[in-house]
């Protein structure tokens, strides 16, 4: 029952900063309207679906971490939890200040964390650490619509 408490806490931890990123930015959605897109930019459903997949699998490995015996998992959940700051804060950035530039300059930072959050959580869980793998590829693809975003407008 503690493990099911641990995962239920860290999927709902990680699904409440996607939520409150999403509240965050609710009235910033017209953004896209006044920008020029990039190449490749999805449909505007489609962000919303895909992170609400994210944040559910990095709450799962969040758990997974957690509830491990490794003496590393505090260092872990440090970095994870500084992913999760950095992944707020890029929202704020883009969508309310519309600085695009520093907005790219936090997602590097926090693909650099989610690096860190795999090669740490890879050397306690390997499956902790696969389950990150799709966020860093929304990342690196975030990363490349901010930059485009940037230099085109």
């Amino acid at each position: 029952m503690k493990k099911a408490k641990s995962y239920i806490f860290s999927i709902l931890l990680a699904v409440t900063v996607g939520g409150l990123s999403a509240l965050s930015i609710a009235n910033t959605m017209n953004i896209f309207d006044t920008i020029t897109p990039p190449p490749l930019s999805p449909p505007g459903w489609l962000f919303p679906v895909v992170w609400a997949v994210l944040f559910i699998l990095m709450g799962i490995s969040a758990a997974i971490v957690f509830t491990s015996n490794s003496t590393k998992k505090d260092d872990a959940l440090f970095i994870y939890a500084v992913s999760l700051v950095l992944n707020f804060s890029w929202s704020i950035f883009f969508f309310n200040m519309q600085s695009f530039i520093v907005s790219f300059i936090i997602l590097v930072a926090l693909w650099l964390s989610i690096i860190a959050t795999i090669i740490y959580y890879y050397k306690i869980h390997k499956l902790a650490a696969w389950l990150q793998i799709p966020y860093l590829l929304w990342v690196t693809f975030a990363g490349y619509l901010n930059l485009a975003i940037a230099l085109l407008n």
